[in-house]
């Protein structure tokens, strides 16, 4: 009978164990979700997010720009030129993905936006772009960009346009 009573008192603690763990690995995944982007031109995004990191399956060990950006926001248009020229200069090592946000616009709409503006790297289009926005606490300011080492951490957060020499200076550091 002692036997019993030890072995249920034994047994207690190991269920309440397995039972934290448990609800500590929903509460990761949901602190840390995966996310799915869709580009305009159909190709999907996937993003493992962690606490200081993320990590874009399709562009491992590349330094990478997030751009969160609206059409209607005149200094989001005037940073494109100087995008363009930054990802075709450090095209080896970088890349820039657009994330559409506080704007709706069919998938015609933003290829011509696209065609008028140059812009030939990943940019995203759909409901997905509000929840990776709150995960990184929301964007309050357009544009803001993240710059992400090669590793996936995050290296530097821009509200509002960024000079040239500023940006591609963090990009030559962020790349090596």
């Amino acid at each position: 009978m002692q036997f019993k009573h030890m072995a249920f008192f034994a047994i207690i603690p190991l269920l309440v164990f397995v039972a934290c763990d448990s609800k500590n690995k929903i509460e990761e995944k949901i602190k840390y979700p995966k996310i799915s982007l869709t580009t305009v031109r159909g190709a999907n995004l996937e993003i493992i997010t962690s606490e200081n990191t993320l990590t874009f399956s399709n562009y491992q060990n590349k330094a990478l720009l997030i751009n969160f950006f609206a059409t209607w926001c005149p200094p989001c248009r005037a940073e494109f030129p100087h995008l363009n020229k930054l990802r075709e200069k450090y095209k080896n090592d970088f890349e820039i993905i657009n994330i559409l946000v506080s704007d709706k616009k069919s998938k015609e709409e933003m290829l011509a936006f696209m065609n008028e503006f140059n812009i030939q790297y990943p940019t995203t289009n759909g409901v997905s772009n509000e929840l990776f926005a709150q995960h990184l606490g929301g964007i309050k300011t357009i544009p803001t960009m993240y710059l992400l080492k090669k590793d996936g951490s995050i290296m530097e957060k821009y509200k509002g346009m960024v000079p040239e020499e500023m940006l591609e200076s963090d990009i030559q550091r962020a790349i090596k």
